[in-house]
């Protein structure tokens, strides 16, 4: 009985090999590629001379900017660069349709193999996909060229590099696709050729549809069946589905498989991210042809005006987060252990949400946050400005995302536009008719626009499911305060708005640092104190926290990021709204005031940290602390005039008189029989004004 089990083991481990030969093949094509700067005429591309020299040998992903779009305003290289590879493609691959999947190439590309063109792409965020079988030598040395631009066009969105840099080259993974003549469809968009969509979730049951797009690249039709089957999170068979049919070669085919699930474990965000498996198969003469896995959760997205945000019928907190994709010293040639890292202190703060903006990230990132439980917004990169070119370039960005993300659980939301205005009658235009496309291509998700005026009846508003309004408060606009006054009368004005409060926060350089703060700063000022972005995040999120009416909120923004046409805050390049720096080596006060109020993690934290140096001898401690009310000594001796500041984890300890020199603050706190220390230095040698000695120290320096 023993040998007979063992048998019928081998031999079914022995047809999955058998059948997975014959499926799908997908290899990493990063390596082995030189690079050069360009431009070089067609002419140029096929002579020796010039042509041959001066490459590098790189590995992708790569950018040609991770330096120059990081240091200098607009003192960075905007144009064409090549990437050449040589390889030679097996002669068993005969008969096989070939394909070179890019991830992403900033911004606009071409791609060459052995001379001829086989694809082109405009947008530097999307992927997309060539067949390149026909051009192929097979058993001999071909060589493919991929031609990158990131000049700003008018018809390429983003139009121009003023809220963030797009970065030039081959800057995500390139992957060789192999199938047989019938296929599921690879050039989709570049989209997994499979569309989950799922209706009526709840507790008790789910319908779940599964739509697969089919290619047949011989000239006569041919007997295949489809299958579909639902896998649990442990691999269990949950449901399955086949069906024959005749595949023409007359253009794609789409056959859906119907399922209804009963009791259906649901994804529950960070509570509970469970994930189903859909495993599309495609098979001829009962051997695999070709295969998709793709993810499955099974979760039900509510947004109710005036009452919050809705997960499985329940109410979900949206404690949201921004991102841009750059990193100091690499730009946005990232592999996924800087995409862990992010994620991994987004999980760390305790966000429940992220925008990723404002362009289509990483498809690793999607999966990654499917798997984490994070809810996602997702948006193409038109922002900023409009030139009247761009109509066909973001429908056709839109409908990439859509295909290329349309499985992934976590996204609820498709972002449309971010502060585009002026023609307000083309904008208004361009924003509905993206929203048509996306309820056509996906009638089950929201739509979001964002608007930076903060009235719902702005001319390009109320084109979307969903209203965002960015609102900086005490930075490009009025003081710190007034954002509760504005979400009451949004509020009392119109109720029946899906309104997101889609960004807020301020600029904080690590080193400008004072204990002075108004309610206001004035961002032109060359003087970006961390401690009036502590100030502005302290307030604004305790107001936010209490207003239900406000359905998520996104600050602004995680992370440092490049803006190579800005010069502010003595820092040439950069965005500094982050909680965290560029480099990701200091988090900010801001950080963990958010992990203190978001988080289940202990948290105990004393702030200004930085401000080393104080200007007054009478001041005040304040302590983050989500374990209770922590006692706080000042060289030795304890602290007893305490008070709650704007929400439960916010303790203040006021009249603090500081020694002449060197003072040093320890934060404790007793919880579940474990002791929390935090312990920081400050220093006072009289009272002085930190703007007043920065800006003298800069005009006479040039430098802090």
């Amino acid at each position: 009985m023993r040998n007979n089990i063992f048998f019928m083991l081998l031999i079914g481990l022995l047809s999955a090999l058998c059948g997975k030969l014959n499926a799908r093949e997908v290899t990493s094509f990063n390596t082995g590629w030189e690079f050069k700067k360009g431009p070089f005429s067609q002419d140029a591309m096929q002579a020796a001379g010039k042509w041959n020299a001066g490459w590098q040998k790189v590995t992708v992903p790569h950018t040609w900017n991770a330096d120059d779009m990081q240091k200098k305003v607009s003192a960075f290289y905007e144009g064409v660069g090549y990437y050449r590879k040589k390889h030679t493609f097996s002669e068993s691959l005969k008969g096989k349709r070939l394909f070179l999947r890019f991830e992403g190439v900033g911004s606009c590309a071409e791609v060459y193999v052995n001379g001829y063109l086989v694809g082109t792409h405009k947008g530097a965020y999307s992927a997309f996909a060539c067949e390149i079988g026909s051009q192929v030598k097979f058993g001999e040395e071909n060589e493919i060229i991929v031609k990158a631009d990131n000049t700003a066009r008018p018809d390429v969105i983003p139009t121009n590099h003023v809220l963030f840099g797009v970065y030039g080259g081959m800057y995500r993974p390139v992957w060789l696709v192999v199938t047989e003549p019938c296929n599921i469809v690879v050039d989709d968009c570049a989209s997994p050729g499979v569309y989950i969509t799922q209706k009526n979730v709840s507790r008790k049951s789910a319908e779940v549809s599964v739509k697969v797009k089919l290619d047949n690249a011989t000239l006569v039709p041919v007997p295949l069946t489809l299958e579909n089957t639902i896998y649990d999170g442990n691999g269990k068979l949950v449901k399955t589905h086949s069906q024959s049919l005749e595949l023409t070669p007359q253009g794609v085919q789409s056959h859906a498989s119907q399922f209804k699930l009963n009791n259906p474990r649901l994804w529950q965000g960070r509570e509970d991210p469970y994930l189903y498996k859909v495993v599309s198969r495609l098979m001829q003469d009962g051997r695999v042809v070709d295969e998709v896995i793709q993810p499955l959760g099974l979760r039900k997205y509510e947004a109710v005006a005036g009452k919050g945000f809705f997960l499985n019928g329940k109410k979900h907190p949206m404690h949201g987060v921004t991102r841009h994709q750059d990193w100091w010293g690499l730009g946005s040639a990232l592999t996924n252990q800087e995409h862990d890292f992010d994620l991994a202190q987004i999980m760390d703060i305790g966000a429940t949400t992220v925008r990723f903006a404002h362009y289509q990230q990483s498809e690793y990132l999607y999966s990654r946050c499917d798997t984490l439980g994070l809810i996602i917004w997702a948006e193409i990169p038109f922002v900023n400005r409009v030139t009247g070119q761009e109509w066909d370039n973001a429908h056709q960005q839109m409908r990439e995302l859509i295909r290329q993300s349309f499985n992934h659980p976590s996204i609820y939301v498709w972002g449309i536009h971010n502060e585009v205005y002026h023609p307000h009658g083309y904008t208004a235009a361009l924003t509905q008719s993206i929203h048509d496309l996306c309820k056509l291509e996906d009638p089950d998700r929201y739509t979001v626009s964002v608007n930076g005026y903060g009235h719902a009846d702005h001319p390009v508003n109320q084109n979307a499911d969903i209203q965002g309004m960015n609102r900086y408060f005490g930075w490009y606009e009025r003081k710190i305060q007034d954002i509760g006054p504005w979400i009451e009368k949004m509020e009392k004005e119109y109720p029946w708005q899906r309104l997101m409060l889609t960004e807020y926060g301020a600029d904080a350089n690590i080193d400008h640092q004072t204990e002075i703060l108004g309610d206001a700063l004035n961002w032109t000022s060359p003087f970006y104190p961390e401690t009036f972005q502590t100030k502005t995040h302290e307030y604004q999120w305790s107001v936010i926290s209490r207003h239900p009416y406000i359905l998520a909120s996104y600050l602004w923004n995680m992370f440092d990021f490049a803006v190579p046409t800005s010069n502010r805050g003595s820092m040439p390049a950069r965005n500094m709204k982050g909680l965290m720096t560029f480099d990701r080596k200091i988090k900010k006060d801001s950080y963990f005031w958010y992990k203190a109020n978001w988080s289940k993690e202990p948290v105990l934290y004393l702030t200004q940290r930085r401000n080393v140096l104080r200007e007054r001898k009478e001041t005040s401690v304040t302590v983050y602390s989500n374990i209770g009310t922590p006692k706080v000594y000042l060289n030795g001796r304890e602290l007893t005039d305490v008070r709650k500041g704007y929400t439960d984890v916010h303790y203040l300890f006021d009249r603090v008189l500081l020694a002449d020199g060197k003072n040093v603050l320890r934060a404790v706190v007793s919880h579940q029989g474990k002791e929390y220390v935090d312990e920081i230095e400050w220093e006072y040698r009289g009272e002085c004004n930190r703007e007043a000695d920065f800006l003298e120290h800069k005009q006479e320096h040039g430098s802090w």
